[in-house]
């Protein structure tokens, strides 16, 4: 079939199915990492478009970045009541402790840390609330982008690359889009006041405590760079992880695998990826720990230092410093341990999840080919010309396909008028299936025009163009649902009456009231618990219901046998009836009943005519006919 050309024109893999080249982290890398740095989004970039997403969010992002700076104001309250505490309670001047004075301070104190605790709790609310309502409208935009992508698309891209990064980059976004503003802001605010508070306490002791911080924020930066490098490998692996389990544990996969007995093949390829990722896996999070075990240790050693520097300070008399102040000074500085480790945390996960971002904003930033123009019109529902089709002098090449590679269609123009019954042979790979791609819009056209109803379909929405045409093809695809909810996929508000006489036409009534469940039997993933005449015919029924006034059928009976097949054929003669009828057959028996037979090979209309007048010509068209006929002698009309 020609559509074999736009789905195996792409860019071929590296390696074969079995030998699929492995993703390493090494020193060779290191030049293309250089230059997928440079591709990639730069932080604030970065930044701009993650907080565009919290924009339909602002009130209560409102509200949390308060409670924030609440929750922040207050932490760093208590270690300065602990001084009180201190020089004021437990060692006041007198050398009697203040019992009164001690318990409104400690009352103060609790009184701050179940405030603390429930906004928290409050904020905490907040953040996961708005987080994961972006997370879902990030997916769920991601999910609407890629269906407005053309078909070409979707035949270049494996499904289960697209379903990784539905799920697996969307969702390995998660932590940032829930945590990062409340975060940064809460620790920042944290960070600024202990600073402030070290400061009125005692500004020496402050020097010691923060003249490191640099050296931290710069190893902090490195580090990041090799988290978000592994980040974007390990999500390279878990698309390949995604598109083998859809591969081989689809029903069509497991078919294949256990008829070759390729189960173990399956398995060994499955296992190496796996391999892959755990390796991946364990680099992503081990490649911060020696960083934050090393400012885990600086800062815990702070109060340490603290006590040493402060009593050499007081030895020399160079400062007079309270046992109250010591202690309010290591409290506050342990309170700024946290947040700034919450802080470095944060800007590691940004540059971890950068490379997750750039893979969902890579396909964000995708734009399809095939758009409808400002001032597309629907398709008229009324004249003499509904349902025409016509082809001018139209030229196509797959987009893929290369600029040596000869156009699938080369200058063919035919006309099919409304309610004629046309049809489409010739050899595998002539451009049939292309001609059924291009009326509907699924591509464009590389020069001339198609019309539909006498507009080119360039000038038509392509919503209301797609809706008056219906397609039944070879491989039929059935949902994962009940008969009913299958035929209803063409006509949601379907009435049951609706559904049964859809399914009369279609010659599959009798046969589905025949199951114990009749409209509620459940068909199975693509419908494997029902025949091939029997898928043909729901889908039959499918389009019936739609009521289009083309229908396109593409080889709808070349995969079936001949008892199936007539059976099927009088569905498809019925459901032809005063419809436009584009038939691309392979059986020519099928189609000697068509007002027109159009004969495709190599790009071009070869010929044209009805059934008698093409046997009488005695050209290519004859030829095929006698072929199949000397092939297949039952064949012979």
């Amino acid at each position: 079939m020609s559509s074999m050309h736009g789905a195996g024109s792409g860019p071929a893999p590296q390696t074969g199915r079995y030998g699929k080249a492995r993703t390493r982290i090494s020193r060779g890398d290191v030049a293309a990492q250089r230059e997928q740095n440079a591709q990639a989004p730069q932080i604030p970039n970065l930044l701009r478009r993650i907080l565009e997403l919290f924009v339909p969010h602002r009130a209560a992002l409102t509200v949390t970045i308060i409670l924030v700076l609440i929750a922040a104001a207050v932490s760093v309250i208590p270690p300065l009541l602990t001084q009180r505490a201190f020089d004021e309670g437990l060692f006041p001047p007198g050398d009697t402790p203040n019992l009164s004075r001690l318990g409104l301070l400690v009352g103060i104190m609790m009184a701050l840390y179940l405030g603390s605790a429930l906004l928290g709790v409050w904020q905490t609310w907040l953040t996961a609330t708005v987080g994961n309502k972006v997370m879902g409208a990030l997916r769920v935009r991601l999910f609407t982008h890629l269906q407005a992508m053309e078909l070409s698309f979707f035949t270049k891209t494996k499904t289960g690359v697209i379903q990784s990064r539905l799920q697996n980059d969307v969702g390995g976004v998660a932590s940032v889009l829930t945590n990062t503003i409340s975060s940064v802001l809460g620790n920042t605010v944290t960070v600024i006041a202990a600073f402030v508070a070290m400061l009125l306490l005692n500004w020496q002791l402050t020097i010691v405590a923060v003249v490191l911080m640099p050296i931290l924020v710069f190893a902090q930066r490195r580090v990041g760079q090799v988290r978000a490098r592994i980040a974007g490998k390990t999500q390279e692996s878990l698309s390949d992880m995604t598109a083998i389990t859809q591969e081989a544990l689809s029903v069509s996969g497991i078919l294949l695998s256990k008829s070759f007995t390729r189960q173990n093949a399956e398995i060994g390829r499955y296992a190496e990826e796996n391999d892959n990722q755990i390796r991946l896996q364990v680099s992503q999070q081990m490649s911060g720990q020696w960083f934050f075990a090393m400012v885990n240790i600086f800062l815990s050693s702070i109060p340490a230092i603290v006590y040493l520097v402060a009593g050499w300070l007081m030895f020399n008399g160079q400062v007079d410093v309270t046992a109250g102040t010591i202690v309010a000074f290591t409290t506050v500085q342990a309170r700024l341990m946290f947040p700034l480790m919450g802080l470095m945390r944060v800007a590691l996960d940004l540059q971890t999840s950068s490379a997750l971002f750039a893979r969902i904003f890579e396909y964000l930033d995708l734009v399809p080919a095939i758009t409808d123009k400002p001032g597309a019109t629907l398709v008229p529902s009324v004249g003499a010309s509904r349902g025409r089709v016509e082809f001018d002098r139209v030229r196509f090449a797959y987009p893929d396909a290369g600029a040596e590679a000869r156009p699938t269609l080369d200058d063919v123009s035919l006309t099919i008028e409304p309610g004629q019954f046309a049809a489409f042979v010739g050899p595998s790979g002539a451009g049939k299936t292309t001609v059924s791609y291009l009326i509907p819009r699924f591509y464009e056209t590389s020069a001339g025009r198609v019309l539909f109803s006498g507009i080119d379909v360039r000038d038509l929405e392509q919503e209301s163009l797609v809706s008056h045409i219906g397609i039944v093809s070879q491989e039929t695809y059935l949902f994962h649902a009940t008969i009913a909810e299958n035929l209803r996929y063409a006509k949601p508000e379907a009435t049951d009456a609706e559904l049964v006489t859809a399914a009369r036409a279609a010659n599959i009534h009798d046969t589905i009231d025949s199951f114990p469940e009749k409209y509620d039997t459940m068909v199975g993933e693509r419908g494997y618990r029902l025949s091939g005449g029997e898928k043909q015919r729901i889908a039959i029924a499918r389009v019936l219901l739609k009521d289009p006034p083309v229908l396109i059928l593409d080889e709808a009976t070349s995969a079936l046998d001949s008892i199936s097949e007539s059976v099927v054929q009088a569905a498809l003669d019925t459901a032809s009836h005063g419809r436009t009828t584009i038939a691309i057959a392979h059986r020519l028996s099928t189609i000697v009943a068509a007002d027109v037979i159009f004969v495709v090979d190599a790009g071009r209309i070869v010929e044209r005519g009805t059934h008698a007048e093409l046997l009488a010509r005695g050209a290519f068209y004859a030829g095929l006919y006698a072929r199949q006929v000397t092939a297949s002698p039952d064949l012979a009309v």
